[in-house]
């Protein structure tokens, strides 16, 4: 069964290259358009590129929808749908101008990867977005154990993340050199640290608590007094596997090199929140419970303009539209005070009402 097609290889090469050079888009959006293309290779039974037509595509779309996801054996998701269908949109745009193409692939055909209005409005609706308390998140982080070293770097690194917010890409890359515990603020630096768009900022450590502060503090510590690592050393190691007695792979201890992934943090945040009882919050998910709390704290507008800097956001409005959102049941409190004064505002006005007639009636003044 044919696995590739050479023509087609080198012709998105230059696609892969033409997006991170020139779009600037990053190796996880290339990856995704890689995939894209893998799927519609694998349908086409690997044809030529130059053969595309509009009929491909709808075969493809119609294909696409009675596909399942390995994980959930469920049909794909119309976020996945509009997802691919728009890479692969992208794609075949781009190429009806390239050499070669030009003659062959008509720009309009892309047009054909398009979902149906209803399903595109279903895939790119906002949902309510779930993230833990403060109060969850605490509890997670008092029940994780802490007998071993790794076992502390666990609950140092959940504590981590909500004091200071940060992505867990960024958490893999920091190094010991980039937390202030006197100052109270971590340098956030993109020569090293891998922050989103490369942006070299400065968080200030979230006032959520004196006791996540200490537990930050006391790793840090640990790994420079007792360790002796030096500032170019990860603060959150990888896990040192080694061979056993039993020629089994074992954990033991915490190795002096970073992680290449952020996977093993996601993995560390689902077995802390699984064992306190509670459902799977990513790390991502701490922002939004950050956000909600400088809502909460803020009082001025300099004070949430802070709150989102600290965050990493150039601008308030990216605070407010991304992680800003008012929770379901806030939002449900909120409804039910507002009518609550305005009985309260009905009330008090017939009340002065009433006082009034009645002392103008008590002095003999005729107010009919």
């Amino acid at each position: 069964m044919k696995k590739h097609n050479p023509v087609n290889e080198r012709i998105k090469r230059k696609y892969f290259v033409f997006l991170k050079e020139a779009k600037r888009h990053s190796e996880p959006t290339v990856d995704a358009t890689a995939k894209a293309l893998s799927r519609f290779e694998s349908y086409t039974n690997y044809r030529d590129f130059k053969a595309f037509h509009f009929e491909q595509a709808v075969a493809f779309k119609n294909y696409l929808s009675e596909q399942k996801g390995q994980q959930s054996g469920e049909k794909l998701s119309k976020a996945t749908l509009h997802a691919t269908l728009t890479q692969l949109k992208r794609f075949f745009q781009w190429l009806a101008w390239q050499p070669g193409y030009k003659s062959r692939v008509q720009y309009a055909d892309a047009e054909y990867f398009n979902l149906s209005d209803k399903d595109t409005r279903v895939a790119t609706a906002k949902r309510q977005q779930r993230f833990p308390t403060i109060e969850q998140i605490k509890h997670v982080i008092n029940v994780m154990p802490t007998k071993t070293e790794i076992e502390l770097r666990n609950r140092a690194l959940v504590a981590f993340t909500l004091l200071t917010g940060a992505r867990d890409s960024a958490i893999a890359s920091l190094k010991l050199k980039h937390v202030d515990l006197i100052a109270g603020f971590v340098n956030q630096d993109a020569r090293d640290v891998k922050t989103k768009f490369s942006k070299t900022f400065n968080t200030f450590f979230f006032p959520v608590g004196e006791e996540i502060c200490t537990i930050v503090s006391e790793w840090v510590s640990y790994l420079r007094d007792e360790k002796l690592w030096s500032n170019d050393d990860p603060l959150f190691p990888m896990t040192l596997v080694v061979t056993g007695p039993d020629k089994q792979f074992i954990a033991a201890g915490i190795a002096r090199e970073h992680w290449s992934t952020a996977s093993p943090i996601r993995s560390i945040f689902r077995k802390a929140f699984i064992s306190a009882g509670l459902p799977y919050f990513n790390p991502h998910s701490f922002r939004n419970t950050l956000a909600q709390l400088g809502e909460e704290v803020c009082k001025t507008p300099e004070q949430f303009k802070a709150w989102s800097q600290n965050l990493g956001h150039e601008k308030v409005l990216t605070t407010f539209l991304s992680y800003g959102e008012v929770a379901c049941q806030r939002q449900g409190e909120i409804i039910r005070n507002l009518a609550t004064s305005q009985r309260s505002v009905s009330t008090n006005a017939a009340e002065i009402a009433e006082a009034v007639y009645n002392k103008f009636r008590s002095s003999g003044m005729d107010i009919k």
